[in-house]
């Protein structure tokens, strides 16, 4: 039942991601007329505050009282509600760039409620499920995600431009794409209503037992070496890789490049959606033949090999090609990070040191693209760079940063292997 439950959640969360953000780049971009730069913003401030609330609020109040589902239907009903009116704002500014302002602000204020719902999430799955099936149940998790992000691509590609009957952007300036959106987050707080709150030992536990835990979270400052070079490994990993993601769908919309429609480009993005769902299905076989460290150096050779693909791609197969690729690499990576990681936290610390874990994720959604890829672009183009080749370059960059994470993880490796009882990821 509990498998069922957070699976059908999950499902339900890539689907309005899938639906939502796989077109809000080029609707900032293309139609709102936004920067490169500053269509980065939409995750950037988002995320910033995401992972504050993370670490400062929601970390400590979930250590503190050991409430997972709770956060996570408060956090997705919040939400919710908010998306609806971000819309009705959005269209109150005069000018298209103030309302692209009033998208990224208004999903700012969104990501302190989306961040309870993260870390009540990460939190209870290892709450529930033991250290060995995590990296499976992370798998299978991944891929009925991915499912209900096939489904979310494939609508918001119909939906952004009205099944090509009106003008591009129409899916988000009617409103269509964001009521859709609200209202599935509202739909996915009912299965967590049948899963347990979480927490570790609390349920039915002593007052004795209750204020032991509790003293133990007030010491929840320590960090080990390990688990420190890890983050930094992530950090590289995760924000190469993701410091194109908001850009990709802006360069295969380029009319002196691949120009792609609506439709073409939800294709593209569901054969990663598909990718998925496979890799997702296999990952516990191959968690059972591989350790999470070959996992992991698997899922980073696989990062470097998608975006020289879509670097050097002069044809849409390639395209088809690196879009698969990439989502192997997502569930790859995920999955044996998260086993990996999960094994040098301490149970009692898992609110505010999973918060780091996630940090390295959300915040690689939009601080690189702001601060590196899109400024790069932008001055490439005010230089007189063809946009084709600006866009192409950001994708080596990226390559680059990402092949830094591997000093890092072999670092970490190396300690655990010196000193087994810091870990067995191994």
């Amino acid at each position: 039942k509990n498998f069922f439950c957070i699976s059908s959640f999950q499902a339900l969360v890539m689907f309005r991601r899938g639906l939502f953000y796989s077109y809000l780049s080029i609707y900032l971009r293309n139609f709102l007329n936004l920067s490169v730069t500053e269509t980065s913003l939409f995750a950037t401030f988002p995320m910033l505050v995401n992972i504050l609330f993370q670490t400062f609020v929601w970390g400590k109040l979930s250590d503190r009282l050991q409430k997972r589902r709770t956060l996570i239907v408060f956090g997705e009903l919040a939400a919710g509600i908010i998306t609806f009116f971000i819309w009705v704002l959005h269209l109150v500014p005069p000018s298209l760039r103030a309302a692209g302002y009033v998208v990224i602000l208004g999903l700012t204020f969104l990501e302190i409620f989306w961040s309870m719902s993260n870390l009540g999430w990460t939190a209870l799955v290892s709450d529930l499920y033991p250290d060995k099936k995590r990296a499976e149940i992370q798998g299978k998790f991944t891929s009925l995600g991915g499912v209900g992000r096939v489904i979310g691509v494939w609508i918001g590609g119909l939906a952004y431009d009205g099944l090509s009957r009106y003008y591009p952007g129409w899916g988000f300036h009617q409103g269509l794409l964001f009521f859709i959106a609200s209202g599935v987050m509202l739909v996915s707080t009912i299965p967590m209503f049948f899963v347990p709150e979480g927490g570790v030992g609390l349920t039915g536990a002593g007052d004795k037992m209750k204020q032991a835990l509790m003293g133990n979270c007030k010491k929840a400052a320590n960090y080990s070496k390990p688990l420190i070079l890890f983050l930094i490994s992530l950090v590289f990993v995760n924000f190469g890789r993701n410091s194109v993601a908001i850009i990709i769908s802006q360069y295969l919309t380029l009319p002196q490049g691949f120009n792609v429609s609506s439709s073409t480009l939800s294709y593209i993005v569901n054969a990663s959606s598909i990718s998925v769902i496979l890799t997702g299905v296999s990952v516990g076989v191959l968690k059972r033949k591989l350790s999470d460290r070959s996992l992991f150096l698997t899922g980073i050779i696989s990062a470097i090999t998608t975006l020289t693909l879509y670097s050097q791609a002069n044809h849409l197969f390639f395209v088809f090609v690196a879009s698969f690729l990439n989502g192997f690499t997502f569930v790859i990576l995920f999955a044996s990070s998260y086993s990996y990681i999960a094994r040098l936290i301490p149970p009692e610390k898992r609110g505010r040191q999973f918060a780091l874990y996630n940090a390295t994720r959300f915040l690689s959604w939009g601080i690189p693209a702001t601060f590196i890829t899109g400024p790069l672009i932008d001055l490439m183009i005010k230089f007189g760079f063809p946009q084709v080749y600006s866009y192409r370059l950001s994708f080596l960059v990226a390559a680059v940063t990402v092949s830094l994470g591997i000093f890092f993880f072999f670092w970490a490796d190396r300690i655990i292997k010196n000193h087994p009882g810091a870990s067995d990821a191994n």
